[in-house]
């Protein structure tokens, strides 16, 4: 590869010491972050990071039970169930952020971009399907999904900031009524899309796809946009980050406490309980959907169902709480990233690198992930699986991202989006620059460069 990314302590050490001299500096307007290579890769690294926490949750919701032995979820599926999922997603907005340079892209010379993007989302969907083979009950393949969600999220890089966010907000709120208020959908199907799906029945695909399965698109954009408000934002200003924590802190806190108060205070839980018939889930069933989160959407029996926060529900509240679990995530990385004494930052390094090496390559490595679970070489212990995958991947991870860069699939699929912009615009000036992974390298001195955004599985990873 003609790009390596030398990942190292010293990458930690670097963007510290320009943490420091910009703290002491003149808190000038001109010192623009995108510009100062060893911020953005203190920046990058954040980013990454919160990718690597993201995947390693989304396994552990793979490959450890869900419930005990009374019914009651256990604690790391109620930590990251949904939670993941969503990080994911909101991190695919910040990737789009980097592919179109953290800022609105004119209409004007955006064919090579909009190729690039086009292109990068059909080659992420066509490595789904090829993993819709897979058992779904063992992980639901998010990457078709994921790619109808990038298709769909093309036509907010045009638009300015304030107009994303509150895109978003429309999406959150107005989306999960769709289903309320459209005829009757078909039910969507208990497999992962494959291949042999677009052939048979392309628009029931693209129906679950975008509107009644697991990972809706149309629902899930609001998470993208989320995610390009965030990529557009100043990420190495430490008031930024620090307002993002705040944000994300008190967006997942009122969602839990909105959905209590409607479900106990105001009767919510009841009307839930006596359209119970009409929903077409049984008792059992219903109070699983309550505890353990559903498969994407709620059934419409009663509009009360759109005032639960559950994993996986799709609801208003559920995508609230889930953005902002997610903005924390990302806050802290960044944080973490940005911690300039000498003895915490060398601390902070040891579980930060890893992750940032994890959080590079997490296309392939969820793709290693859900072939192993399908294979039988997954015969362990939930426990003893899931600390095998963790250990394989740190190791796998680091060693790779330390000697060729970007990870295997990452490369193909760079590979072919830049291919598509450099053909689209064959005698045109190409204005926005390379697509590719975020390097820790000098050649991202000019700019970010994005990460790959990963995908998750079955509620949520």
């Amino acid at each position: 590869m003609n790009q390596t990314a030398n990942l190292s302590w010293q990458d930690l050490s670097r963007a510290a010491e320009a943490n420091r001299r910009a703290a002491g500096a003149q808190r000038a307007e001109a010192a623009l972050p995108t510009t100062d290579a060893p911020a953005g890769r203190s920046r990058l690294l954040g980013v990454d990071a919160a990718r690597g926490v993201a995947l390693l949750a989304m396994i552990a919701v793979h490959a450890l039970p869900e419930s005990d032995a009374a019914g009651r979820p256990t604690w790391w599926f109620t930590a990251f169930a949904g939670r993941a999922a969503a990080a994911f997603a909101v991190l695919a907005g910040v990737t789009l952020a980097f592919l179109s340079q953290r800022q609105r892209v004119r209409p004007a010379g955006s064919s090579g971009l909009v190729t690039a993007l086009i292109v990068r989302a059909l080659a992420i969907g066509a490595i789904g399907l090829a993993l819709g083979y897979t058992d779904a009950s063992l992980a639901s393949v998010i990457l078709p999904y994921y790619a109808v969600m990038f298709l769909l999220a093309i036509p907010l890089v045009f638009l300015p900031t304030w107009l994303v966010a509150v895109t978003g907000v429309v999406v959150a709120a107005g989306a999960p009524v769709l289903r309320y208020v459209l005829p009757p959908l078909p039910e969507p199907s208990s497999d992962n899309a494959a291949f042999a799906h677009l052939v048979d029945n392309p628009v029931a695909l693209l129906t679950e796809l975008s509107l009644t399965g697991e990972y809706p698109a149309v629902a899930w954009l609001a998470y993208l946009c989320a995610g390009l408000v965030i990529g557009r934002l100043a990420l190495s200003r430490m008031r930024v980050v620090l307002g993002m924590l705040v944000t994300g802190v008190a967006l997942a806190t009122a969602a839990a406490v909105a959905s209590s108060v409607l479900l106990d205070r105001y009767g919510g839980l009841q009307q839930i309980t006596l359209t119970q018939p009409k929903s077409g889930l049984d008792v059992t069933e219903t109070a699983e959907l309550l505890a353990l989160g559903g498969d994407g959407t709620t059934p419409t029996s009663t509009w009360w169902w759109l005032a639960v926060d559950a994993p996986h529900t799709g609801t208003p509240l559920d995508l609230l709480g889930t953005i902002g679990s997610a903005l924390a995530l990302i806050a802290v990385m960044l944080l973490a990233a940005r911690v300039t004494r000498s003895f915490p930052r060398r601390a902070i390094a040891v579980p930060l690198v890893p992750l940032a090496a994890i959080g590079g390559m997490t296309l392939t490595l969820y793709t290693a992930h859900i072939m192993f679970i399908n294979s039988e070489l997954d015969s362990f212990a939930p426990a003893t699986g899931y600390l095998a995958q963790v250990v394989a991947i740190v190791t796998f991870a680091v060693a790779w991202w330390s000697t060729a860069g970007r990870g295997p699939l990452e490369g193909l699929v760079t590979v072919t989006s830049r291919g598509a912009r450099r053909l689209a615009t064959w005698n045109g000036r190409r204005r926005h620059g390379r697509i590719g992974m975020s390097m820790y390298t000098a050649a991202a001195r000019a700019r970010d460069r994005p990460v790959e955004a990963p995908a998750t599985g079955r509620h949520g990873g």
